[in-house]
């Protein structure tokens, strides 16, 4: 069975059309994996939601931050004058609550034992194995999707509490993990989420880690693909077992798919347009 995950869309549905056929997406023996962030910055984020939905239970879809934010702001009764132009489309469509319905009752993290990867949007905790972050990842999930989820939505958002401890309880435990899974790309060397800093490795402040360099992590030894950070120089960073495959669809760059069921890793992308012209 041929899988893919693919990275980062945000609305740029004409290059996602492009990279699924080069990737013969619509044949039955083709799994594919989105990595989150279906939405936000280009100009069609129904389509897109649109067209993942329509591979059924071929496609494996996860959350990204920009996703959760689309989720809150769709509650809100001002959320199509605050919304941005990339957004309006989408929170005026016909079918917006049957599209961010299906979105919202997608998972924050995949694990396939028989291939061997794991899906995160962002990262996952040092602290955390793949087990444990499954735990933490199946609590948000079922308050998202629960029936108190927009009162859940409202208290999501926020930068703290910025490092881990097992006895977080309740709102702030949610939160942590909704910012570890979709947020995060340097900690801090005491594990603290660095919330503030976005741009590359070369420019970092010294003291910053890339969450998956840092030691001892509980992880280290799944292989792992995630998406969210544009900025990384490299789609593959094999010494430390993880593959980012976030490369700019939305600023100009390439879509990318990352082959999963063969020996080595395999990319293929597509230049994309710059969505956010």
């Amino acid at each position: 069975m041929r899988t893919y995950a693919i990275g980062d869309i945000h609305g740029a549905a004409e290059p996602l059309e492009r990279l699924l056929d080069r990737l013969d997406a619509d044949h039955n023996d083709v799994r594919l994996w989105f990595v989150g962030d279906l939405v936000n910055r280009g100009p069609d984020s129904a389509e897109v939601i649109r067209r993942v939905r329509g591979l059924g239970e071929r496609a494996i879809t996860i959350l990204g931050n920009h996703d959760l934010s689309l989720l809150t702001l769709a509650q809100k009764d001002d959320a199509t004058d605050r919304a941005n132009a990339s957004l309006q489309g989408l929170l005026q469509a016909a079918d917006r609550d049957v599209l961010l319905d299906w979105l919202r009752h997608r998972p924050l993290m995949h694990r396939d034992a028989t291939l061997d990867w794991t899906m995160v949007h962002a990262g996952l905790p040092a602290e955390w194995s793949v087990a444990e972050a499954q735990t933490e990842a199946r609590a948000l999930e079922a308050a998202l999707q629960g029936p108190d989820h927009l009162a859940f939505l409202d208290a999501l958002f926020g930068n703290t509490p910025a490092r881990w401890a097992p006895d977080l309880a309740g709102i702030e435990r949610l939160r942590y993990t909704a910012n570890a899974l979709t947020r995060q790309r340097f900690v801090h060397p005491d594990g603290r989420l660095e919330m503030d800093y976005k741009k590359t490795l070369a420019d970092a402040p010294p003291a910053l880690i890339p969450w998956f360099a840092m030691p001892e992590r509980a992880s280290a030894r799944q292989r792992i693909v995630f998406g969210h950070w544009s900025a990384l120089e490299h789609v593959a960073w094999p010494e430390h077992n993880v593959w980012g495959i976030d490369t700019g669809a939305a600023w100009g760059g390439q879509l990318s798919a990352l082959r999963l069921d063969t020996p080595e890793p395999e990319l293929i992308q597509v230049e994309a347009a710059s969505a956010s012209a």
